[in-house]
This record gives C-alpha cells, structure tokens and sequence, in this order.
C-alpha cells in the first residue's frame, strides 16, 4: 500500500468515525430529552412536621397537584414532631442522596435550613419553600405561604372585638426562629397598639411544639395574670388546643377570650361552644397544591412568581357555617 492511500484510508475512517460521533451524540440527546419528558419526576415534599392536622392538609394539596400535572410522585417525608430541626436537615440530605427532581419544604427553623437547601440547589434540585420562610441566602425557585403579619393583623382585631377594646391580653409565642409565627406574633403587636386601652402583659413566654407544653405554660401564666386577664393569642394549633384545655381546667374558657390560628376538631367546637372567641384559617390545601404545581412548572420551563400568597380568614362563631369558612375550618371534607 502506498503512502498516499494509507493516509486516505486513515482520513476515511477519522471521517467515520467524525460521522458517527456526530450522530450518535444527536441521537443520544434526543433520546435523553424523551426521556426527560416521559419519565416521573420525584418531587420531595418535607413538612415541619407530620402529626398535625395543618401537615395532613398540605399533604392532601401536593397530592392533588401530582394527580392533576401527571407522571408526577409526591414522596412525603418529614420529622415527627415541628422542634426536630436535626431530623428535618437529614431528611433533606437524603433527598439529595436520592437525586429527587425537586424539593418543596417548610423550614421549621429559618436559618437552621439554609445550608441544606443551597447544598440541594448546587446539586441541580430546585427547592420551593412553603408554610415558613427562610433566612436569605439559598436562589431558591419561590415562597408559598400565608401573609402571616397581616394574619396576625387580623387576629388582633378579632381579639378587640371579642374583649371590647379594652382589657390585658397575652400572645403566648411558639418556638424561636420559626418565621412563620414570628410574623404572626409582630403581626399582632403592631395592629394591637390600635387599642389604646388594651394592654400586653406577656409577650415573651414560648409555648413549645405540643400541647402539653402550650398547657403548662398557659397554667404559669393563668396563676400570674388570671384575675385581670382578657384574652390570650395562641399562634398556631397545637398551642391553642393546649391552651384551650388550660383554660377549661381552670374555669375560664368563656371569661378570658382564646383567638386561635389553625383549627383543630377541639378548636371547633370551642368556637362553636363560645370557648373561642376566632380562628385566623389558611389555606393548607391550597398551599401544598400551589407549592408543587410551581415547582414542576420551574423544571418545565415556567417561572412562578417569587412569593404566592394563599389568603387568610378569620371564623367567628357568627360566621363559622358560611361555605366559605366552612371549607377552611374542615379542608379534608371539602377536597
């Protein structure tokens, strides 16, 4: 074989071998983007926590989300209880581990949270937060939630009406660093001082994750202040089921007036009894729906507003059997 025709099967064959490189590589993507488009995504929804009734409608809303977008899976993993911000964390490292295609979760601490979320983002997951904000810092895809100040806005005036403007009142806190009660506490503060002859007399005090401990703490309370109390603000369920049965036991459910945040089955008979004086409602449902129909719109190629708000409502006893506070008070019956 010549010199020349060794160098021209040599070309010929790089030519080939160029060709099919080339083709393969289209094929390859095309096939990847078939896949894309077919496979399921795996959308990883972690709430604070799983007990109670708030968690269970939020779940009932994602859910309803990946029936409707199809080829959609809802894994749905989350601490026992809202306190267990180490439980949480690993649990978000594990969907990262798992390589799920998105996370949609409620931070149950809002700084506690960031590293594990900008750890999930670098991997390529896009993380929707949801319920509770998140200290800045994580490009996360966007915030759905209840405007939880002007939550606490509403309570404070639902508390006015219920005591007559005028008297001393407690807002028993949650547990530190979780955002969402902390604007529903500086929610109320603000819109109290409205009232020039209503009074805090206890802001400081945090009632923990269950209502055990919201219990003893509103026990504490009552034997400090319960012969010039008004009313107490308790900022989320378990906190005022625990106050609730605090004020029972001591006698004085219908004197000093309970405005509650989130139902609970106790919480509406109470309002029903007159043992509540009001429930600010979200919107959990609506909340866990929106949360990962934004999310798989994001992967899709869709940009979702950077914070969603699912609206806030105030039942009373008067209003408590209209539709449309019904739907809010029992979410699961309505679905």
């Amino acid at each position: 074989m010549t010199s020349f025709s060794k160098f021209s099967l040599l070309g010929a064959m790089a030519l080939i071998v160029l060709v099919g490189c080339g083709r393969s590589d289209s094929q390859s993507t095309a096939t990847s983007s078939a896949k894309d488009a077919d496979s399921k995504l795996r959308i990883a929804v972690i709430p604070k926590g799983t007990s109670h009734e708030f968690w269970k409608s939020v779940r009932l809303g994602a859910e309803n989300a990946a029936k409707e977008l199809g080829n959609v899976e809802v894994i749905w993993r989350g601490p026992v209880v809202e306190s267990d911000t180490g439980s949480q964390i690993e649990v978000v490292k594990n969907m990262i581990t798992m390589q799920v295609d998105g996370i949609v979760l409620a931070p149950n601490q809002k700084g506690s949270l960031v590293d594990a979320v900008e750890e999930a983002i670098g991997e390529g997951i896009p993380v929707v937060i949801f319920d509770s904000g998140l200290d800045k810092g994580p490009a996360i895809t966007s915030y759905v939630a209840t405007d939880n100040f002007k939550g606490g806005q509403m309570a404070a005036d639902q508390m006015a009406k219920a005591i007559g403007e005028k008297g001393n009142v407690i807002v028993l806190r949650y547990l530190p660093g979780s955002e969402s009660t902390e604007q529903r506490e500086e929610g109320f503060l603000d819109a109290i001082k409205k009232y020039p002859e209503i009074k805090v007399v206890s802001s400081s005090e945090y009632a923990g994750d269950n209502a055990t401990s919201a219990k003893e703490k509103v026990d504490q309370l009552l034997q400090i202040h319960s012969n010039e109390l008004s009313g107490i603000f308790s900022v989320c369920e378990p906190n005022a089921n625990g106050t609730l049965e605090s004020l029972r036991n001591a006698g004085l459910n219908k004197k000093v007036k309970l405005i509650a945040f989130d139902p609970s089955d106790a919480l509406i008979e109470a309002l029903a009894d007159g043992s509540c004086s009001g429930i600010v409602l979200q919107d959990p449902i609506q909340m866990g729906y929106l949360s990962v129909k934004s999310l798989i719109g994001s992967i899709r190629g869709e940009t979702p507003e950077a914070f969603q708000s699912t609206g806030e409502y105030v039942a009373t006893p008067e209003n408590m059997n209209d539709e449309n506070i019904k739907k809010r008070l029992t979410p699961a019956t309505f679905d």
